[in-house]
C-alpha cells in the first residue's frame, strides 16, 4: 500500500514526455495528423479559390450583373421604363424597369425564370445562357438565387411569348434579361410572404380558430399578422389598387370642391379643452398644460364661414377616443369635411353633398384606370366593383320617418324618435338595395334629441332636426346639418344640453364669439375617407381601408 507521501506525488499522461521531457508516440502521431489535416484544407481552400478565379476569368458576363455600380455624371442619361408601361409595348423594344422580385428559380443550369413586380403589375423575365450578350452560367445561377423582395435594375429585349403567361398581370410579352443589377438585397427569411398575402385573409382574425393552412394547403395569414408586417402586406396588388383608389377619392372630393369654388382650409388638431360634448377626446401633455386631439374641425369651420369665407373644405385627421373594437370603427381616421353658406334653405348644403358622393362615386365606375384598379381588389374580395348608385342625378333620399317606417313594415321594430342601431342601419341598407336598386342613399329630419347641441332645429317640429347622414351599403359615412349661427339660440342649446355645457368656459368662449359679431346661416358635413374607401369595395373591415389603422388595441406600425 503507498504511502500517503507517494499519493501526493504529481502523475504523468502517457502522452507526455518521459524523464528527459521528449513528446511521447502518441502525442507525435496526434501532432502528425492534425499537421496532415490542416495542409489538406489549406490545399483544397487554394483550389477552390483558383476554380473561382477560373470561372471568374472564364465567366463572360461579370460585368452585366451583380450589385449596381455606383452612379456616375454621364452626358446622356439613362432610359428608364415602368411595368405598366409594357402591357402595349413593342416585339424586340429594350427597355430597363426598376423592380422587385416575386419569385425566382433556377430552370436548368443554361435557364432561370424570374416574375419582376412593379406595384400591381408583373411580368416574366428570362435569363438565357448564350445570346448576343453571351450570358453565362454564373449569371444565369446568380440571377435565379435572388431572394423574394429584392430590388434590381433589369435590362433586356420584350418578348411575346410562345403561349401566354398566365401567372403574370402583363401576359402577353415577356422580358428577356441582357443585364440585372441588385439595387437592395432583401433577407432571404421573410416574417410573411408577399405572394400569401395576395390572397383572400380569414373573416376572422382570432388566430386560435383559424388552420395554419387552407383548404389547398396554402399558408393563411390573419389581419393582425398582416398589420403587424405591413410594409410587406401593403406590396400586394390588391393594397397597391385599394391605397391608389383612396387617393383617387381624395382627388375626385377635390375636384368637386375646385369646380364650386371652395377655399381650402386647414385647421389645427390641437384644443385647449375637450369640446363639441360628444365622443371622448385624446388628453395629451402640452408643455405645463394639457391639451386635447380635436374630435373634428367642426368648429374651425364655422368660425371660418363667420369669417365671410363663405365656402371651405379641408382634408385631415380626425380622432376619436372610443373604445369601440368593429369592423368599421378607428380611433383616428381621415375627414373630408367641407362647410357652406345657406341663401335658402338648408336643402341647399344636403343637396350639393348628394352632388358630390354621386360624382366621386360615378367617376370611380366610368374611369378606365379606376375601373382597373377595382377589378384588382374585385380578385381578392369578390363584390368590389358591384356598388349600385341610380342612373339619374339625384340621389335616393328618405326622411327619418320613412326610414323607420320601411323597418317596421319588413318586421323590423324602430322607434319614432330613436336613434338608429347598426344592425338596423345594415337592414335598412338591405331594404333599400332591393327596393330601390341603390347602395347609396341619405337620411333628413333626424331626431334632435340624438343630434350635437349646434344642429338647427327644424323650425315646425322642435322634435325633429334639420340635419342628415350619408349612408353606403347600409352604414353610415357622413353625419351633416345646418348649425345654429344665432348666438342667444346657441348658448340656450349648449346649457339645456345633456349635460349642461357652459357657452362662456375657456373651451367654448371663442366658439361662440364668433357667432357674437354675426354669422351667415351655414351647414356641412364630414366624410370619412376610410369608410367610403371600404363600404365601395366592401371590403370586410376598415383596415382594410387604412394604411397604418389606429384602434384601441393598436399604436404600431
Amino acid at each position: 500500500m503507498a504511502s500517503s507521501a507517494e499519493q501526493d506525488l504529481p502523475t504523468r499522461s502517457k502522452e507526455e514526455g518521459g524523464e528527459s521531457g521528449a513528446p511521447s508516440k502518441n502525442a507525435l502521431k496526434k501532432a502528425q495528423k492534425e499537421k496532415e489535416k490542416a495542409e489538406k484544407a489549406a490545399k483544397r481552400q487554394e483550389q477552390e479559390r483558383q476554380q473561382k478565379e477560373q470561372a471568374e476569368a472564364n465567366d463572360t458576363s461579370k460585368h452585366l450583373y451583380g450589385p449596381l455600380p455606383l452612379p456616375s455624371e454621364s452626358p446622356t442619361k439613362q432610359q428608364f421604363s415602368e411595368l405598366a408601361e409594357l402591357y402595349d409595348a413593342k416585339e424586340d423594344q429594350e427597355v430597363t424597369v426598376d423592380a422587385r422580385i416575386h419569385n425566382a428559380r433556377v430552370q436548368s443550369a443554361k435557364l432561370a425564370f424570374l416574375v419582376l413586380r412593379e406595384e400591381a403589375h408583373t411580368i416574366q423575365a428570362v435569363v438565357a445562357e448564350g445570346g448576343t450578350n453571351k450570358i453565362s452560367r454564373q449569371m444565369v445561377k446568380w440571377c435565379g438565387g435572388i431572394n423574394s423582395e429584392s430590388i434590381v435594375r433589369a435590362t433586356g429585349l420584350v418578348k411575346q411569348p410562345k403561349e401566354p403567361v398566365t401567372s403574370t398581370s402583363i401576359s402577353n410579352f415577356e422580358l428577356h434579361v441582357e443585364k440585372l443589377y441588385m439595387i437592395s438585397e432583401a433577407a432571404q427569411m421573410l416574417p410573411v410572404q408577399v405572394k400569401d398575402c395576395m390572397r383572400a385573409p380569414p373573416m376572422s382574425d382570432e388566430a386560435k380558430d383559424e388552420p395554419e393552412t387552407d383548404s389547398q394547403g396554402l399558408p393563411v395569414v390573419s389581419l393582425n399578422a398582416r398589420l403587424n408586417n405591413r410594409v410587406l402586406d401593403g406590396r400586394t396588388a390588391a393594397n397597391q389598387a385599394i391605397f391608389q383608389l383612396q387617393s383617387g377619392i381624395s382627388n375626385l372630393f377635390m375636384e368637386f370642391m375646385n369646380q364650386h369654388r371652395f377655399t381650402w382650409i386647414n385647421s389645427s388638431r390641437l384644443a385647449g379643452a375637450a369640446t363639441e360634448g360628444g365622443a371622448g377626446v385624446f388628453e395629451i401633455k402640452y408643455f405645463d398644460t394639457k391639451a386635447y386631439l380635436t374630435q373634428s374641425p367642426q368648429f374651425f369651420k364655422q368660425m371660418a364661414i363667420a369669417m365671410d369665407m363663405k365656402r371651405v373644405c379641408e382634408i385631415g385627421p380626425v380622432f376619436r377616443a372610443e373604445n369601440s373594437n368593429t369592423h368599421r370603427h378607428l380611433t383616428e381616421f381621415t375627414g373630408l369635411d367641407f362647410e357652406m353658406v345657406i341663401k335658402n334653405d338648408y336643402h341647399e348644403v344636403l343637396a350639393f353633398g348628394e352632388k358630390l358622393m354621386l360624382y366621386i362615386i360615378r367617376n370611380l365606375q366610368q374611369r378606365a384606370e379606376f375601373q382597373r384598379l377595382t377589378k384588382v381588389v374585385d380578385g381578392v374580395f369578390p363584390g368590389a366593383g358591384d356598388f349600385q348608385i341610380p342612373s339619374g342625378d339625384e340621389a335616393l333620399r328618405l326622411k327619418f320617418a320613412e326610414a323607420i317606417k320601411l323597418l317596421n313594415e319588413n318586421g323590423i321594430e324602430a322607434g319614432e324618435y330613436d336613434d338608429l342601431s347598426t344592425a338596423q342601419e345594415k337592414a335598412l341598407g338591405r331594404i333599400i338595395r332591393e327596393e330601390y336598386q341603390t347602395d347609396f342613399y341619405t337620411i333628413d329630419k333626424f331626431p334632435s334629441a340624438v343630434r350635437p347641441f349646434y344642429t338647427m332645429p327644424d323650425a315646425s317640429n322642435p322634435k325633429l332636426s334639420n340635419s342628415y347622414d350619408f349612408f353606403m351599403r347600409g352604414q353610415e359615412i357622413m353625419s351633416g346639418a345646418q348649425r345654429i349661427h344665432d348666438y342667444n339660440q346657441l348658448c340656450e342649446r349648449m346649457r339645456k344640453n345633456d349635460p349642461p355645457l357652459d357657452p362662456l368656459s375657456e373651451g367654448f368662449r371663442h366658439y361662440t364669439d364668433a357667432f357674437k359679431y354675426g354669422c351667415a346661416p351655414h351647414g356641412g358635413g364630414g366624410l370619412g375617407l376610410n369608410r367610403i374607401l371600404q363600404f365601395y369595395l366592401g371590403l370586410p373591415d376598415i383596415r382594410f381601408a387604412t394604411l397604418f389603422p389606429r384602434d384601441p388595441g393598436r399604436l404600431a406600425p
